[in-house]
């Protein structure tokens, strides 16, 4: 059994998934998916959304739905900002 938990687990994941980790970390993180079934999942949903983005074209937004956006953005870390 890995001694790997997941929240290391999530910590790891995007050099994971980038290939970046050392080889003794990519076979402990490998272990732990293996044990772990809700760890896996994670890996592989976000393994697949990776995927998919990668294959989509850009299209910028309209200059209406950024400005909505920033100002939706602006004022959430406003509120959270006490």
């Amino acid at each position: 059994m890995s001694s790997l938990t997941c929240k290391d687990f999530l910590s790891e994941l995007n050099d994971y998934l980038d290939e970046a980790s050392r080889e003794e970390l990519r076979n402990e993180i490998e272990a732990h998916l293996a044990a772990c079934p809700n760890c896996w999942v994670i890996c592989d949903t976000t393994k697949k959304t990776v995927q998919i983005y990668k294959g989509t074209e850009f299209y910028p937004l309209p200059e209406d739905v950024q400005a909505r956006l920033k100002a939706a953005l602006e004022k959430t870390i406003a509120g959270g900002k006490r």
